[in-house]
């Protein structure tokens, strides 16, 4: 997962330009079928919503992932993920 993202995301040129950084909090749902959906911003990157929606384009891309079992049975299953943002 961390290849895909570092791979795929595409830093916005207006807050490369702006020389802004920071970490967006998302949150969003793996279906049973593995399918990624109800994707959402829990704490963006302040100054940035560029950044925001590039990381909610990037998590919606995803392929498809393994869904979470309970008692056997594929079930839906929440997931947070914290996505950076650094100028290097």
């Amino acid at each position: 997962m961390a290849k895909f993202i570092q791979k795929n995301l595409q830093y916005p040129a207006m807050a490369r330009e702006a020389g802004i950084s920071g970490k967006c909090f998302l949150k969003f749902v793996v279906n049973e079928n593995g399918d990624i959906s109800n994707v959402e911003i829990l704490k963006g990157v302040s100054g940035c919503p560029e950044c925001d929606k590039e990381a909610i384009r990037v998590v919606k891309s995803m392929p498809k992932w393994k869904a979470a079992k309970m008692t056997g049975r594929s079930v839906k299953c929440y997931f947070n993920l914290p996505i950076s943002f650094k100028i290097q």
